[in-house]
Order: C-alpha cells, then sequence, then structure tokens
C-alpha cells in the first residue's frame, strides 16, 4: 500500500475522528435523551402512583373527620332523644351545629325504612337512588358505611352512621363536597391534576370537578371514552395533540360509577430535560468541528465523563438516587453534570415530600397509620420468619376533647406536638415505633418486645405525661390509657393486634388504670360471647325464656301475699344457664331492655291470671340501671298495665340503690313518674352500695330489701346482726316496709320475727318456683303454718 501524503493522511485522519466523534456524539445524545425521556416517564409514573396514595389518604382523611363528627352527634343524648321523638327542629339545628364545624355540606337524619326524616337545606337533596341504597345498605350490614355518591347532581364524600337508644333507630348521613376547591388543593400536594368523573345513566362520562384548565377538560371526556387502560395503572392519553400521563382510580372498590384520573403532561415532565438535550446537541456541532489533531483527546474526554452521565442517569431511572456527579474539566460536560445534579436534587426532594405527606403525620411529624402498619406488617412477617416477639401499644390522651373545648384548637394541636416529643423520647431503641393514627390516638410498635417490655414503656410514657405540660402559659394536665398485646399471645396478624390493643385500651380507660393488657373477658366480639348473645336473642324471641317465683313471708301474719318474679333460662344444649351469667352479660351488651319488657309483660299476665282465679298475689319486678335511666320505662309499664287490665297497686318495682345513685337526678325522676302510675316501689340489696339518705327520703319508695349477705350471717355475727336492726329501725322510721332476703334457717327467722321485720324471703320458706308449683306449694304452707307463724 502506498503511503499517502501527510496533508491526506490529516485530511483522512481528521475526517476518519471527526465521522468518529460524530457516530459518539449521535450515540451519546440519543442514548442519554432516551435515558432522560425513559427516566421522565418512569418518574411521572411514580409519581402518578404515590400521588394516587396522597389522594386517597386525603380521602380518608375526610372520610375520619365525618365519622367521628357523626359519631360524636349520634352519642349525643339529646339528639337521640330528638331522633327518637323525631323532633325535626332540634335535629336540623344538631345537624347544623355539628356539620358547621367541620365544614360538612350534606347533613340528613334517614329513618329505618329509609325515609327522609331531616335534611338541613331549605329543598331537601335529591340522593341518586344507587348511592342511596349501598350506603344504607353498608350502614346496616357493617354499622357504619362510607361512599362516594351522586346528590343534586354533584358528588359528595358520605359517611352513614346510626343512632342507637339503644337499638338503630335512625341514620346519621353527613358528606362533604367534592368539587374544584378539593382538585386545586389536591393539585398543589400532588404536584399534578386531579379530576373527578361520574358516569351518567345513559353510560357516558361527565367531570364532574377538576383542576385541569377549561380547554384540557373539555378533551378528557372524548379521550376517556376511547381508553379501556385497567384502573390503578399508568397509561398516556392524547388531549389536541397534547400527550398526558394518566391514571384511573375507582372512587369506591367494585364500583365503577365514579373516577379519580390522575393527570400529568409529558411536556412539562420533559421541560426539564429540553436544556440537556440542547446542550447535548452543541457538543455534538461542537465535536464535529474540533480540528483532527485534537479530535482524539477531545473523543477521550467527552466519552469518558459522558459513560459517566449514562449510568448516572440510568441508575435515576431504575430508582436509584446515588451520590452527585463529579466532573474534573471545566466545560460543558461538567455544566450537563451540574444540572444532572440538579434534576437527582430535584427529584429527591420531590419524591422525599410526597413520601412525607404520604407516610408522615404533618402537625407532630410522626408516622402516620399508613407508615405505622406497613412497619407493623413488617415487623409481624419478621416476628413469625424468626420466631421471635413484638409488642404493640394503642393509647388516647384522656381529656384532651376537654383542652380542645376550652382552650381552642391550636393549643391542643401545640400540646399534642408535646406529647409526641415525651413519647418519642421514652422509647429506647431506634427500631421502636411512636405514630399518631389520628385525633389524640397513638400507637406503638416495639420489634422484638414482650409484656415486660412493654410495661416498661408504658410505665416511662405515663411518668413522662405525669410531668407538667405548660403551653403558652397554660398548664395543661393529661394523661393516657394504654392497651398493650404481644405477638404470639393475643394474634398473629395486624388487624387481631390492633383491634385488642384498642380493646385492652377501653378496658385500661374504664378501670381508670394507666394501662392494661388485652384480656378476652373484656372482648365483647369474642366468638363465644357472639354466640350467647345470638342464643339469648333467640331464646326471648321464642319465648324459650321462664319465669319463676319465690314467695315473700308475711312475719306478722303468716300469710304469703307477694312473690318476686325471677327469670331463667334452660339451654336445650347448655342446660341450666344461671342468670349469674347471662344477665351481667345482657347488662353489657344493651340487650337487658329487651329482656326486662320479656318479664314484665309476661310477670303481668301472670299476675293478672292469679286475680282472675282468686289467688292474691302481688308481684315484684326487677328492673336494670340502664331500664331505670332510660327514658322509656314508665311508658311501657303504662301500656302493659293497661294491656292486662292490672291494679298498678299489685305491682312492686324492685331497682337496685346503686342503679340510682349513677344518676340521682334522672332516677329520681324516673321513680317520681312510676309512683305517678301507682305502682310499688322497692330498693333492692340495700346497705350494699353508698346510698345518700338525702336522695332516700326524697324517693317515692314503699319497702326496702336488706342485702341477703347481712340476713344470711346475723345468726352469729353481731356487727350483721346490728346492721340489719338498724336497717329495719330505719325503714319503720320512715314508713316503710322491709323485706329480709336470705333467709335460709329457722333461727334466722326468728331472729327477724323478734326485730319486727315485716316480710321474709329465702329457701328457708321456698326456692323460686314455677307458677303451677307455686300454687300448689302455697296452698300447703297456708295449710300447714300459718297458725305456727301467727303464734
Amino acid at each position: 500500500m502506498l503511503k499517502p501524503s501527510t496533508l491526506s493522511l490529516r485530511t483522512s485522519i481528521a475526517l476518519a475522528f471527526s465521522g468518529l466523534l460524530l457516530v459518539i456524539q449521535v450515540v451519546a445524545f440519543g442514548s442519554i435523551s432516551a435515558i432522560i425521556a425513559n427516566n421522565a416517564r418512569r418518574n411521572v409514573d411514580e409519581q402518578l402512583a404515590v400521588a394516587q396514595n396522597v389522594v386517597e389518604q386525603i380521602i380518608r382523611s375526610r372520610r375520619e373527620r365525618l365519622g367521628q363528627a357523626a359519631n360524636v352527634l349520634a352519642a349525643d343524648f339529646g339528639f337521640r332523644e330528638a331522633a327518637a321523638t323525631r323532633d325535626r327542629a332540634t335535629i336540623v339545628s344538631a345537624l347544623r351545629n355539628h356539620g358547621d364545624r367541620i365544614g360538612a355540606e350534606v347533613l340528613l337524619l334517614i329513618g329505618l325504612e329509609g325515609q327522609l326524616i331531616a335534611d338541613t337545606r331549605a329543598e331537601p337533596h335529591a340522593l341518586n337512588a344507587a348511592t342511596y341504597q349501598s350506603l344504607i345498605g353498608e350502614a346496616k350490614r357493617q354499622g357504619a358505611a362510607t361512599a362516594i355518591g351522586m346528590i343534586d347532581e354533584r358528588i359528595y364524600e358520605l359517611v352513614a352512621v346510626p343512632v342507637r337508644a339503644p337499638l338503630t333507630i335512625a341514620w346519621v348521613v353527613m358528606g362533604f363536597e367534592i368539587d374544584e376547591r378539593l382538585t386545586d388543593s389536591m393539585r398543589k400536594i400532588a404536584s399534578l391534576d386531579v379530576s373527578f368523573l361520574a358516569r351518567t345513566p345513559e353510560g357516558d362520562w361527565r367531570v364532574m370537578a377538576s383542576s385541569l384548565p377549561p380547554s384540557v377538560e373539555q378533551g378528557l371526556l372524548p379521550a376517556i371514552a376511547r381508553d379501556t387502560a385497567v384502573p390503578n395503572q399508568a397509561t398516556t392519553i392524547k388531549i389536541d395533540d397534547r400527550e398526558f400521563a394518566y391514571r384511573r382510580v375507582r372512587a369506591a372498590p367494585r364500583d365503577d360509577s365514579i373516577l379519580i384520573v390522575l393527570q400529568h403532561s409529558l411536556d412539562a415532565a420533559m421541560a426539564p430535560f429540553h436544556r440537556l438535550q440542547s446542550m447535548l446537541a452543541l457538543l455534538t456541532v461542537a465535536g464535529v468541528l474540533i480540528s483532527i489533531v485534537v479530535s482524539v483527546l477531545i473523543a477521550r474526554k467527552v466519552t469518558r465523563p459522558v459513560n459517566k452521565l449514562i449510568d448516572f442517569a440510568r441508575r435515576i431511572s431504575s430508582g436509584e438516587y446515588p451520590k452527585p456527579i463529579h466532573i474534573q474539566e471545566n466545560n460543558e460536560i461538567r455544566e450537563l453534570a451540574h444540572a444532572f445534579n440538579h434534576m437527582r436534587g430535584a427529584l429527591l426532594d420531590r419524591e422525599t415530600r410526597i413520601t412525607a405527606l404520604a407516610y408522615q403525620d404533618v402537625l407532630t411529624g410522626l408516622p402516620n397509620r399508613a407508615r405505622f402498619n406497613d412497619r407493623v406488617q413488617q415487623a409481624i412477617a419478621s416476628a413469625c420468619e424468626n420466631d421471635t416477639t413484638l409488642a404493640i401499644m394503642m393509647m388516647d390522651l384522656d381529656r384532651f376533647k376537654y383542652v380542645n373545648d376550652t382552650l381552642g384548637h391550636h393549643i391542643g394541636d401545640l400540646l399534642l406536638v408535646e406529647v409526641s416529643r415525651r413519647l418519642s423520647a421514652a422509647l429506647r431503641h431506634d427500631y421502636d415505633t411512636v405514630a399518631r393514627l389520628g385525633g389524640d390516638e397513638f400507637a406503638v410498635l416495639l420489634p422484638g418486645g414482650d409484656l415486660a417490655t412493654a410495661t416498661a414503656v408504658a410505665v416511662r410514657m405515663t411518668e413522662a405525661l405525669q410531668r407538667p405540660i405548660t403551653v403558652e402559659g397554660q398548664l395543661v394536665d393529661v394523661s393516657t390509657s394504654i392497651g398493650i398485646v404481644t405477638l404470639p399471645h393475643d394474634g398473629t396478624d395486624m388487624n387481631t393486634l390492633m383491634r385488642r390493643a384498642d380493646v385492652a385500651m377501653y378496658a385500661s380507660k374504664r378501670a381508670g388504670e394507666d394501662y392494661a393488657r388485652y384480656d378476652a373477658t373484656h372482648d365483647k366480639h369474642t366468638p363465644e360471647r357472639l354466640t350467647l348473645m345470638s342464643e339469648l336473642r333467640y331464646a326471648v324471641e321464642h319465648d324459650e325464656l321462664t319465669l319463676y317465683y319465690q314467695p315473700k313471708l308475711d312475719l306478722g301474719t303468716g300469710v304469703v301475699k307477694y312473690v318476686e318474679a325471677l327469670v331463667r333460662w334452660e339451654h336445650k344444649t347448655r342446660g341450666f344457664v344461671s342468670p349469674d351469667q347471662f344477665i351481667p352479660f345482657a347488662e353489657q351488651t344493651g340487650y337487658i331492655k329487651s329482656i326486662t319488657r320479656w318479664v314484665i309483660d309476661r310477670a303481668f299476665a301472670q299476675c293478672a291470671d292469679w286475680h282472675a282465679r282468686g289467688i292474691d298475689l302481688q308481684v315484684s319486678i326487677n328492673v336494670s340501671a340502664r331500664d331505670l335511666l332510660g327514658p322509656d320505662l314508665p311508658g311501657l309499664l303504662a301500656r302493659l298495665l293497661d294491656r292486662h287490665r292490672l291494679d298498678p297497686a299489685w305491682i312492686w318495682i324492685e331497682i337496685t340503690e346503686s342503679a340510682v345513685m349513677d344518676d340521682p337526678l334522672h332516677a329520681m325522676d324516673t321513680l317520681d313518674r312510676l309512683h305517678a302510675l301507682g305502682l310499688r316501689l322497692s330498693i333492692d340489696d340495700f346497705g350494699t352500695g353508698y346510698s345518700s339518705l338525702a336522695y332516700l327520703k326524697r324517693m317515692p319508695v314503699d319497702e326496702l330489701k336488706i342485702d341477703r349477705s347481712f340476713v344470711m350471717g346475723m345468726a352469729h355475727d353481731k356487727d350483721d346482726e346490728t346492721i340489719v336492726r338498724s336497717t329495719i329501725d330505719l325503714g319503720h322510721n320512715m314508713g316503710l316496709k322491709v323485706v329480709a332476703e336470705g333467709v335460709e334457717s329457722e333461727a334466722v327467722l326468728q331472729q327477724l320475727k323478734l326485730l319486727h321485720c315485716d316480710l321474709a324471703q329465702g329457701y328457708f320458706m321456698s326456692r323460686p318456683l314455677p307458677p303451677g308449683k307455686l300454687e300448689s306449694w302455697l296452698e300447703v304452707w297456708h295449710a300447714s303454718h300459718d297458725t305456727r307463724i301467727s303464734a
């Protein structure tokens, strides 16, 4: 081969290296541009996913506010009374007051049959039938419900909670309107556009609220109609030749009638990278013009940093955020590196901010419910895999609502911040977590912790909160009730552990203790208790309970004119179920009112039958504290007296002194109404509570019953005899009959006669008997004992 001339060789070398440089620059430009585009699209997709969490968190937060407000309203005694009496003016006033506090636009009260009882608007809402049926149907199944539905051609986020007294008598429905204010707020937080769409009866879509400009909003519906994307997956659509990344999200599970559309312009997403592409183009042109002599060096200098930039961009596109890239050369490549570093910092800051909004409590900086649940799931998986333990603590602040109501929400917020700081300081390990779940409710996760560990943390937290807290010059006194559960002792899944921690917390609150461990006896929802409740309800509804009657002997005449009605339950498979087992349970669940209605009806019927057959017996009936403090007891007794055509003087109502002292003023009002009906009243178990004689002398009672614990011991215990004697003297001085319960021996009976007690009741005379056996016993007793007892 002939050696070409120097000039030709230089030209060839220059052309060759220029061509090589051109190829390298073009390849670099194309690769980086592609990576930038892919990275931008990936980041947009990730931003859509994170934004979905943010939007759902905002909706959940609004829903929780609605639910809390609705439950507070539904639990208000005055509102329940108004709902029970259908006092529409009071109902509307209460609805408006509670709605104004949280800014709710929909405030309804709906009856059990679906009728609209009250609406705060002058023109009642036209509730969409499907939304109405779904919401109320779900509430009846679950006890409460939430939904996003149409009212008056607008979208609302709705909650429905029951109004119980104690059974459900109506449904409170509250709702926030979903409008442009909400979508604009979501847009500011999520940094992308949010739209709410509803399907019309004809199957077309309609934009109900959107943060989009009107021009883009008009093109959204045709694009949505053409698109067949799967919900919760990112895809692209074109509107007026502009490309957008978007994600369709169902507003409610299994409901395609309302969609949330999250939308981001790809042009806007690519805008930060156009400068980079321009720089790359300039570098490509500049590289071709560089002299052949220095082309190799330039190519080497350009290629090395470009490769670093490519690797840097690829790592960012894969979701990594490596350390900032450093380029030594002082040229365009270094400026490009600065632009990449700026891009990395901007993306990292944005993702950090969005993640914080989705997983961090804004007020206290603590993890929120979503982050806490995620950490609990991870901790449970690790504990099960490594056969270790963990502890969860649920707590809320006592008297926090009082602080808010008295000092204002600003002071309440500052108090929560200080409480959060003290709770965090009580933890000993970095891997322990304290989170704010909402309101004044906090939770603690102790991976690897056991009961002793959790107890020690609870003690430290309690002591931390007992130290004085001063907020803007106000001394605030707070305390906390803490529920503790451990894995695997109390459960092995998150839902079970969280629910049982909540049960333990309320047990702590009821007991007035700083903390309590979960105990199945505290849980009203254990399978066995639910089964017993179902069986008890069935027994009442199918008349499987029975009434026995225990006679009360007149110690002056030896005649039995009084009996006490006592309920008995003979279960088909369990056998005899003691009243001590199911009566307290019925009182806890509120079902005691149904049992009381059944007992009163049966006892009235039996008393009427006896008097119709010439058997002169007066019947005593026990009523619980729930019955006494409820509003409907006098009305129920009046109706049943009229139905059975009974003389009220034949009926004695027995109440415990503790039931009176739970709410003396309310109880006194009820007793006055019963006395006005002509019924006789008796104080049961007298001496075991903390009665005030000031209240006792004002009560319209006719009889005192001395508790059996004193009567049974009086034969061998002087103190018991003194108590019995004093009670008899007290009752007689107040003009009351006195009955002694628990008489089980002849000696006790004779003592009572010497003390001039009026009546005696106990196994010595007779156990409780069914009506037929009681009638036979009366004949035998009056035949064989009348003369001896009288003597």
